[in-house]
């Protein structure tokens, strides 16, 4: 894979960059923490003046295009001061496969919403990546012309501010559709469920919401290759997020080693701090390498499940074990639940299992190298 970003990629880490150190403090995020949403509408107003919510959107649209590259460079930076804001959700969840399969009627209702900061959209594919065979726990009868949707769909992360859910949704002989729901549709309830880094991702029970054929993103014939788009997406975007978190943590634990002295001499003299936090940006690089190859083949339209798995596999793994590690070493401050240091190790934990925990993705792995054991073999 190629490695190297392109100067307007690098503009668009630059811009986020600047943004979020400007706007976002320890002190920030606890405020916002502290608010029913918990979501920072000033800086996603912010993105939205520096044209950075246009990225996944087609320029004819009123965006600035790009795909999961360009977005995971923005995601990385938001991990790096762990911002309260649905930019997974919104860029990741709804832009990238709405713009991929959705209607062009679709399309030009919700992209350009987003681009201007109007609207904020999510997916519901958490049942999806715990499924054995990655189907929708929602299911849906054809009634004339519009799909009756039924069922829940658990922890939709931002959906209690989202404007519309991308819902994967199960029909007959195992065929899936997905849809664009608003939160305020009739039949559909909120149930909030709170995250272990402290956003909410309600769970969505959806009783007989009828959708009709102008809302499908993708119809039969697309549903099970965009819903398998979304879910290689989420966990790879997932990944790079996971990148920035871990980076910044370990860049705040070598300050404090730094700083700190004991019998005389900084705490990073000693071998085993010195050994732990190596370790530690070991595990960062391999986190950085297979998250940004598994978005290459996704923006490369190139077979990416099984990069994606191990991308994801890697940041759930190596990520957890960094956050251990840099709250470790802060030593008895680590333990302090107010101290920034603890927000990260509380991401670094959501990001592991979010979508499947590394057994998952190792299961998963297996069951596809178990598919074609000729060609492992002869590699």
């Amino acid at each position: 894979m190629d490695f190297d970003f392109t100067d307007e990629q690098h503009a668009i880490r630059e811009t986020a960059s600047g943004i979020f150190a400007g706007m976002v403090t320890p002190d920030r995020v606890a405020e916002i923490e502290a608010t029913t949403d918990r979501v920072d509408r000033e800086l996603w107003r912010a993105l939205a003046e520096a044209d950075l919510l246009g990225v996944g959107t087609p320029e004819v649209l009123g965006g600035i295009g790009g795909g999961l590259i360009e977005a995971g460079l923005m995601l990385e930076e938001q991990g790096k001061v762990v911002a309260p804001i649905p930019l997974l959700a919104t860029l990741v969840g709804g832009v990238l496969p709405l713009a991929k399969f959705g209607p062009t009627p679709l399309k030009e209702k919700w992209l350009p919403q987003v681009v201007a900061g109007n609207a904020i959209l999510t997916s519901a594919i958490a049942d999806v990546s715990t499924s054995p065979r990655q189907l929708p726990a929602l299911t849906a009868v054809l009634q004339g012309s519009e799909w009756i949707v039924s069922g829940t769909a658990n922890a939709v992360p931002f959906a209690h501010v989202a404007d519309a859910i991308l819902v994967p949704v199960r029909i007959e002989g195992d065929g899936v559709i997905v849809a664009m729901i608003s939160k305020n549709q009739s039949g559909v309830t909120l149930e909030r469920a709170e995250t272990t880094n402290r956003a909410v991702h309600p769970h969505v029970h959806f009783d007989s919401v009828a959708v009709g054929p102008a809302d499908l993103v993708a119809g039969p014939d697309r549903g099970v290759e965009a819903t398998a788009f979304m879910l290689d997406s989420a966990m790879t975007a997932l990944a790079l997020t996971q990148i920035g978190v871990c980076e910044a943590a370990l860049a705040q634990t070598a300050a404090h080693l730094n700083e700190r002295e004991q019998f005389g001499r900084p705490l990073s003299t000693f071998q085993g701090t010195m050994l732990r936090a190596a370790d530690a940006a070991i595990d960062l690089e391999a986190i950085r390498v297979t998250a940004w190859q598994a978005a290459w083949r996704i923006d490369g339209n190139l077979p990416a499940t099984e990069s994606v798995l191990v991308a994801k596999c890697q940041a759930a793994d190596r990520g957890q074990r960094v956050v251990h590690a840099t709250q470790h070493l802060h030593g008895g401050t680590g333990a302090d639940i107010g101290y920034p240091i603890h927000r990260y190790f509380l991401w670094g934990k959501q990001i592991e299992l979010e979508l499947g925990s590394p057994s998952l993705q190792l299961s998963r792995l297996g069951t596809l190298i178990a598919q074609r054991p000729d060609e492992i073999m002869h590699r």
